[in-house]
């Protein structure tokens, strides 16, 4: 059997036309008609394309001896193990983007409860240090944890019910996928639609993040020694970076569901073959953070201080996903 004829059988075991096959292969529809006329043969990147596609080996497709073996018995690699890989339906996809627009906004906010809860701790700290006050330190301490813990646990039940809504649709972010007919230009099309709503939410959120920092600038310039008004301009700062957060988070989980249906961006093959040591990683640094924080905040009860692992973990994650993510590279 001539490439030509594997090449038909193989398109058509998959319930494509040759206007779909040309459209995943990036070619014109005479082209693929060409190819299957025997009039023209593919290059050798093109070759390897389509042994990819339709997870048949590149001998099976340019060896016109290899004609007995079923088309698919071969992964890319010619290991001889059968290519299982999900097709993505259009209903799947329409359900998985409705999901993702229904759960951004909770996501977003319980960021925002996480990001607020160590704001009363600051206050009621600050305000047991003022002259006159009755409270001492050690309640302001228990009653700051009460409401951390209590708005902290409030953002991880939204993130665990959000989870379950999502967990079906996992395996878009974990495993290799194709689409079905259609599913490409109807996600594209959509990413187009929302694309000045992404770009809004970045500009406010930068914004919001510029502008924090106004208000612990015009605590210290009103009265640098007034502790309880730093930290209520240090609380209205975390305040605005929160609701900074909010429009990133709401818009970026809608923009990488259209990325996740693409598979491009965060959500390549190769990328998210590297996912799972990055996502155990990047538990494994916020739990250290954290107990680095509750643990030198109550051995030294200075909580007004603490806070500082906050930014200075959040700003060395970067770098410690960088390495992580050379070090996969390398590996």
């Amino acid at each position: 059997m001539i490439f030509a004829d594997k090449l038909i059988q193989l398109r058509k075991k998959n319930g494509w036309s040759q206007e779909e096959l040309a459209e995943q292969m990036n070619v014109t529809r005479q082209s693929v008609s060409k190819w299957e006329g025997a009039q023209s043969i593919p290059d050798l990147d093109k070759v390897i394309k389509l042994s990819e596609l339709f997870g048949v080996s590149i001998d099976y497709l340019l060896k016109d001896e290899i004609e007995e073996l079923e088309p698919g018995s071969f992964t890319e690699d010619g290991s001889g193990k059968e290519a299982a890989v999900k097709r993505v339906s259009m209903e799947e996809a329409n359900a998985f983007l409705t999901v993702k627009k229904a759960t951004a906004r909770p996501i977003a906010y319980a960021t925002l409860l996480c990001i607020l809860s160590p704001i009363c701790l600051f206050i009621l700290g600050a305000v047991s240090e003022m002259p006159g006050s009755n409270m001492t330190e050690g309640m302001a301490g228990g009653l700051g944890m009460i409401v951390l813990l209590l708005m902290v646990a409030a953002a991880v039940a939204v993130f665990v019910f959000c989870g379950s809504k999502t967990a079906p649709f996992a395996y878009l972010e974990e495993e290799c996928f194709e689409t079905e007919y259609g599913v490409t230009g109807m996600v594209k099309e959509r990413r187009e639609q929302y694309k000045s709503t992404y770009t809004r939410n970045n500009m406010i959120g930068v914004c919001m993040c510029i502008l924090s920092l106004i208000p612990l600038f015009a605590g210290v310039a009103i009265n640098e020694k007034d502790e309880l008004l730093l930290v209520l301009g240090l609380s209205a700062m975390f305040v605005l970076i929160g609701i900074g957060v909010v429009y990133f988070i709401s818009g970026g989980i809608v923009w990488a569901s259209f990325d996740r249906l693409l598979q491009e961006g965060d959500y390549t093959k190769e990328k998210k073959e590297r996912s799972s040591v990055t996502m155990a990683i990047s538990t494994a640094y916020w739990m250290i953070a954290t107990a680095i924080f509750l643990a030198y905040s109550f051995i030294t009860n200075d909580w007004e201080h603490s806070w500082i692992v906050w930014p200075v973990a959040g700003v060395l994650f970067p770098a410690v996903i960088t390495v992580s993510n050379i070090w996969n590279r390398r590996k």
